[in-house]
């Protein structure tokens, strides 16, 4: 069952639903997007809440789809490295 909590993002308080135990991972979200959001608002021209909170969304999906790219690429690496090793160790044992 999910609870309610209240997070402040650009000095404006949303209440929000939280599930029980992940308090601390939403505040660190919501201080994430509001430092996000105030950097773009003190960079760039952009203005209206609505237009900073759209180009932060598009910077944070765009830095969780590198990670992920990233992740993935390690994992296959690591699935490759992994088969060779075990053709090595089978030509040695054939030996």
């Amino acid at each position: 069952m999910s609870g309610t909590m209240f997070v402040k993002i650009l000095d404006k308080e949303y209440q929000v639903a939280c599930p029980p135990g992940e308090e601390q991972a939403l505040n660190q979200a919501a201080r994430t997007l509001d430092e996000r959001m105030r950097s773009i608002r003190g960079k760039s021209s952009v203005i209206g809440l609505e237009r900073i909170a759209v180009m932060a969304a598009l910077n944070l999906s765009h830095e969780l789809l590198q990670a992920n790219s990233v992740a993935n690429s390690k994992a296959r690496d690591e699935a490759v490295i992994q088969r060779l090793t075990s053709k090595v160790e089978q030509a040695l044992s054939n030996d």
